[in-house]
């Protein structure tokens, strides 16, 4: 089957079109012309597996990063940044009903504070895209930035000297699982979390980083693949500190925060631009990246996080910037009377609000709300529901994820 890629789908992948069949293409733009060999379904859709691009569209460019094409974490490289902004502000657009206009990342590359990176029989770096079992060997990742190479470079010469096994994910063995890496771009401070199976791990580890600040070793007791475990030992700093303007944040191996720390600063600068009033109630606070900023501002916030450890963290940020934010354990479906709050903050995950936590804000009917992110379908769906007593004032879209299909947005709601 050849024909035009006519547009992206809201996933990133190009779109061919043969009568009503669909076949989506990874790595394709707008106006490549293709033949696809091979394809998958999956969900209901068909996904092309092996294709060759014919002719390239002429908007194409040429990717950064060598990996490209393999590597399942960047989709986008191969198209101009001014053209995945278009993209993005449709996409947003669409779900939306209105126009919004995306602020771009204030870097493209070395943005991201975090990458979790596979050590594997098959390679150590990102998931093949499509793959679950292999991954691409990579000697750094520019979307990190330049101090990745230095631990992977380091991470090999201890492996190679230790003699270590690489998890191999089809027979659930090996000890190595994954090496996290996390960075404070605006104070220089490097965290390096090694993921391991249950084991011993050599006493000499830590030398092989003497450029981190924080060296963690963490053991996956599960069989599920999660770059994440139980501390079970660190050297160095317990934390590594970021800061978006005046504001310190400890951050923890498993703690959540903004993966695009350049574009937090405009994420935390626009949500205090939107607050009204004095008392305001940070829903799914996590480690305080909102609450504790407005804190710093002079606003009255208590904040609702389920994650007792986020809670944890959120309160050590607010004593580290020394501030008298309230953080608490609670669930977004319990929350007391939310028309004692002037502005209710609510950043959910990805499934977006829960339906009682909506029908508690159609009763209350606090004031105002702003809604932040990060899938514009849920947003969508939540939107329509609140719209029984509030309207869009405002919505902006921030490109937080450069070279990859996401995209975050902040929509002002003031009741009717």
């Amino acid at each position: 089957m050849r024909g035009v890629i006519e547009r992206l789908s809201d996933e990133g992948l190009g779109i061919l079109r043969d009568g009503r069949r669909e076949i989506l293409v990874p790595h394709t733009a707008p106006g490549d012309t293709v033949e696809v060999l091979r394809w998958r379904r999956k969900k209901r859709k068909l996904i092309a597996t092996e294709f060759k691009v014919l002719e390239p569209s002429p908007i194409r460019t040429e990717p950064k990063c060598p990996y490209f094409g393999r590597c399942g974490g960047c989709l986008l490289q191969h198209i101009p940044y001014e053209e995945q902004l278009r993209f993005k502000a449709s996409k947003l657009s669409k779900y939306m009903g209105l126009n919004v206009n995306v602020i771009p990342s204030p870097k493209i590359y070395g943005h991201r504070n975090r990458v979790d990176i596979v050590i594997s029989t098959t390679g150590i770096g990102f998931r093949r895209y499509g793959t679950w079992w292999e991954a691409v060997d990579i000697e750094e990742c520019p979307v990190f930035g330049d101090s990745s190479g230095k631990v992977l470079k380091a991470l090999r010469e201890f492996i190679e000297d230790e003699k270590l096994s690489l998890y191999d994910i089809r027979k659930n063995g090996g000890f190595l699982r994954y090496i996290v890496i996390r960075e404070g771009k605006f104070t220089g401070e490097l965290m390096v979390n090694l993921v391991t199976k249950e084991g011993n791990l050599p006493e000499s580890f830590p030398d092989y980083f003497p450029f981190a600040s924080s060296i963690y070793w963490s053991v996956n007791r599960s069989d599920s693949d999660v770059s994440y475990g139980d501390v079970e030992r660190f050297w160095g700093n317990p934390f590594i500190r970021e800061k978006l303007n005046d504001v310190l944040y400890l951050i923890h191996p498993n703690s959540f925060f903004q993966t695009n720390s350049y574009q937090a600063v405009n994420l935390v600068k626009k949500v205090t631009e939107l607050v009204d009033g004095e008392k305001i109630l940070d829903l799914y606070s996590g480690v305080g990246t909102f609450g504790v900023y407005l804190a710093k501002r002079g606003f009255n916030v208590e904040g609702i996080e389920i994650n007792p450890f986020a809670v944890e963290m959120a309160n050590k940020n607010a004593e580290l910037n020394g501030v008298k934010a309230k953080f608490r354990v609670g669930s977004d479906k319990d929350v007391e009377n939310l028309s004692e709050y002037d502005t209710v903050i609510v950043d959910p995950p990805r499934a977006g609000l829960h339906p009682k936590l909506i029908r508690k804000i159609l009763r209350d009917e606090p004031e105002k709300i702003i809604y932040v992110s990060c899938n514009p379908k849920t947003l969508s769906e939540n939107l329509s529901a609140l719209g029984e007593k509030y309207r869009v004032e405002n919505a902006i879209g921030l490109d937080m994820f450069p070279h990859t299909p996401h995209v975050e947005a902040i929509v002002e709601l003031r009741k009717v």
